[in-house]
C-alpha cells in the first residue's frame, strides 16, 4: 500500500492555509473561485450520472432504503453514542465536529469504484451514492441543526444557498447529459483532477479563514489525539454494522451496501460546512471528516481487493 498522493496534497494545502493564509483581495478571489468550483463540481456529477444505470439500479429499492438509513440514521446514532464522553473527555467543539462527520452523505466516486473492484453491483452503488448526495443537501443541514444546534443556525438562506450550490448545478448537469456525455467520458481523468482540485481549494480557503480568525489558538493537542482514536472507531463500528445488515442481501448488493454505507463524502461535506459554519470554527469542524475520508480510502482499498480474490480465482 502506497500513500495516496491526494492525502499529501490535502495536508500540504491545509498547512499552507495555516502558514500563508489568503487575506484581503486575495481572499475575496479565492472565495469566488470556491463558489464557482463547487457549482461546477456538482454540475459535472450530474453530467456523469448515467440515466440507464439509474433506471437499472432504482429497482433495488430495499438496498437504497437500507443505505439511506445507515447514512442518515445509524451513523448519527453512533455519533450520539460518543456524546457520553463529552465534555469530560471530548470537548464540545470536537463533539460537534464528530457529529457533523456522522451527518455527511455518502461519496459517489470511491463508493462506485470500490464496489466495482470488489465485484459488487455497480448500478446499485451509483444510484445509492447519488441519492445519498442529493438527500444530503436537505438532510445534512437538518441533522446538523438537530444534533449541534448550538454551533450553527440553519436558516432558510443557508438552505437556499446549499440548494443553489449543489442541487441546481446537479440537475442542470443531468439535463445537459445528452450533449456532454461524450466529452465527459473522453476527459474523465482531467475531470477527476478538477474534482480534487476543487476540494483542495475549499480546504485552503477554510484553513485560511480559520487562521485569520485565530481558531488554532483554541485547538488543544489532546483534541487531535482524540480525533485520531474516535474516527477509526466510527469506521470500524459502521463497517461491522454494514456487513451485518448486508447479510440479508445477495453478495453483489451487500458489497454495494458496505461501501456506500461506510463512506463519507469530502466533496459534499466541505461545501455544506462552508455554508453552515463560521470561519472561526470551520477548520476544526472538518478535521474529523478529512481524516475519515482518507482512512475510508485506505481500508476500502484493502477490503475491496480482499473481496475480489475469490471472484478472480474462480474465473
Amino acid at each position: 500500500m502506497r500513500i495516496d498522493p491526494f492525502l499529501i496534497l490535502l495536508l500540504a494545502v491545509a498547512g499552507t492555509g495555516i502558514v500563508l493564509p489568503a487575506d484581503g483581495s486575495v481572499a475575496e478571489v479565492v472565495a469566488i473561485a470556491v463558489q464557482v468550483g463547487i457549482a461546477l463540481l456538482f454540475f459535472l456529477y450530474g453530467a456523469r450520472l448515467s440515466t440507464r444505470q439509474v433506471k437499472r439500479g432504482a429497482a433495488s429499492w430495499r438496498a437504497h432504503l437500507t443505505i439511506v438509513s445507515l447514512t442518515f440514521l445509524a451513523f448519527p446514532l453512533l455519533g450520539l453514542a460518543l456524546s457520553a464522553f463529552s465534555p469530560w473527555l471530548i470537548s464540545n467543539q470536537l463533539m460537534a465536529a464528530l457529529l457533523f462527520l456522522c451527518a455527511v452523505p455518502s461519496t459517489v466516486q470511491s463508493s462506485v469504484a470500490l464496489t466495482g473492484i470488489a465485484g459488487g453491483d455497480g448500478a446499485v452503488a451509483v444510484v445509492a451514492a447519488s441519492l445519498s448526495s442529493l438527500l444530503g443537501v436537505f438532510l445534512t443541514p437538518l441533522l446538523v441543526a438537530a444534533l449541534i444546534g448550538s454551533h450553527v443556525e440553519v436558516t432558510t438562506t443557508a438552505i437556499l444557498r446549499i440548494v443553489s450550490l449543489l442541487l441546481v448545478p446537479f440537475a442542470l448537469g443531468q439535463l445537459s447529459r445528452r450533449w456532454l456525455r461524450g466529452p465527459v467520458k473522453r476527459h474523465a481523468v482531467a475531470l477527476a483532477r478538477f474534482d480534487r482540485s476543487t476540494v483542495l481549494l475549499v480546504v485552503y480557503a477554510g484553513f485560511s479563514q480559520g487562521t485569520n480568525s485565530g481558531v488554532w489558538l483554541q485547538l488543544r493537542w489532546i483534541d487531535a489525539a482524540i480525533v485520531a482514536v474516535t474516527v477509526p472507531l466510527l469506521l470500524t463500528a459502521s463497517s461491522l454494522l454494514c456487513v451485518l445488515v448486508g447479510r440479508k442481501f445477495d453478495r453483489a448488493t451487500a458489497i454495494a451496501i458496505y461501501f456506500c454505507g461506510t463512506n463519507k463524502s469530502l466533496a459534499a461535506g466541505l461545501p455544506i460546512a462552508s455554508v453552515l459554519f463560521s470561519a472561526s470554527v470551520f477548520p476544526v469542524m472538518i478535521l474529523p471528516l478529512m481524516l475519515y475520508h482518507q482512512l475510508q480510502l485506505i481500508v476500502g482499498s484493502l477490503v475491496s481487493t480482499r473481496w475480489a480474490r475469490p471472484r478472480t480465482e474462480s474465473d
